[in-house]
């Protein structure tokens, strides 16, 4: 009876353990809604990771207004640019994960970039807490008007009869419009040899002037091109036709089904924010998407506005860190 006894006597103190356990759980369990209460509590900072003037930025001081307004703190952007993203993004992947600092990340800088830069300094998938993808648009494959094809099938037909004949253009190696490229050339296993420029400027100007046959351009981009006839589109790479180009026929419907590319922009925190301020953010920037104002202003220049949830984007994330990585791979994408 003795152990007995003793187990008896030494029951407070296990009671006593299991109330303190207990204390700790139930403080865990309320201190990230309290957090996420109180958020934010200080100036937050979003990280455009390019300069002043594009349309990362341009969307990123939109969405700064409206969540100053909305939170009543300080919402700033700050332009860290370099390494086509990988500088503001890396700075973001290992800020404080408070939800004061975020990114607003592109397909580059958080879906290709681990692809093509074995080095990367963070992870596209672990060092990220995704928030909302915010906008995406398809590209269009553009080309001059005197090269001698009327639709995707005349062109693919051309190139396979002279492989390497037909030129595309890119912003330069490794962006998506180059990969995007590259994908297309692998699903229609035609030849077309790349043209890389130090931006979207170069590569339009020489399509228009005939340098080159085409490009994979940005909807904003090539607009004004298309309505003054200096270029003429022949294929949109998403899986819908796009409203702005309702005649302009997708790749899949071309004859290459699945096939779909998009250039998205999406909010990003440092992994370990706390869920409950994730939410918060998430269900205060969807919101500001679905305004009037927003879906307007960017859906007039051919951006097609997101809104998801966390679970969904960091799913679509990983998918699109899976497809590109095949597309560098199966390519054998190289960048200097």
């Amino acid at each position: 009876m003795k152990p007995l006894a003793h187990t008896t006597r030494g029951l407070p103190r296990i009671l006593t353990a299991l109330t303190a356990i207990a204390a700790l759980s139930l403080g865990a369990l309320t201190a990230a809604p309290a957090a996420a209460q109180s958020y934010p509590s200080k100036t937050v900072r979003i990280v455009v990771p390019f300069p002043p003037g594009g349309s990362t930025d341009l969307l990123a001081r939109r969405l700064s207004d409206r969540l100053s307004e909305k939170w009543k703190q300080t919402v700033i952007v700050e332009n860290r640019a370099g390494a086509g993203g990988t500088v503001g993004a890396d700075h973001v992947s290992k800020s404080e994960p408070d939800g004061h600092t975020l990114l607003l990340g592109v397909t580059g800088s958080n879906g290709i970039a681990g692809s093509l830069y074995p080095n990367l300094p963070y992870d596209m998938v672990k060092g990220f807490s995704p928030i909302t993808i915010v906008v995406s648009a398809p590209l269009l494959i553009v080309k001059n008007p005197k090269v001698p094809a009327n639709n995707l099938q005349e062109l693919v037909a051309a190139a396979r009869a002279k492989p390497a004949s037909l030129s595309y253009g890119s912003p330069g190696n490794g962006t998506s419009m180059h990969l995007t490229g590259e994908m297309f050339k692998l699903a229609t296993k035609a030849s077309f040899l790349h043209i890389p420029y130090r931006g979207s400027a170069g590569a339009l100007a020489d399509t228009m002037g005939g340098q080159i046959d085409l490009m994979f351009g940005d909807v904003l981009v090539v607009t004004p091109q298309l309505a003054a006839g200096k270029l003429v589109a022949l294929g949109v790479t998403s899986k819908e036709r796009h409203p702005m180009f309702p005649n302009v026929p997708t790749v899949a419907e071309s004859g290459y089904p699945g096939f779909e590319a998009l250039s998205w922009q999406g909010l990003f925190a440092p992994a370990g924010t706390p869920p409950a301020i994730v939410e918060k953010i998430n269900q205060d920037v969807n919101a500001a998407l679905k305004s009037a104002e927003f879906q307007e202003y960017f859906g007039s220049r051919g951006f097609t506005l997101g809104g998801s949830s966390a679970n969904e984007f960091k799913a679509f994330i990983e998918s699109e860190v899976k497809k590109w990585a095949n597309i560098v791979k199966t390519a054998g994408v190289k960048v200097d």
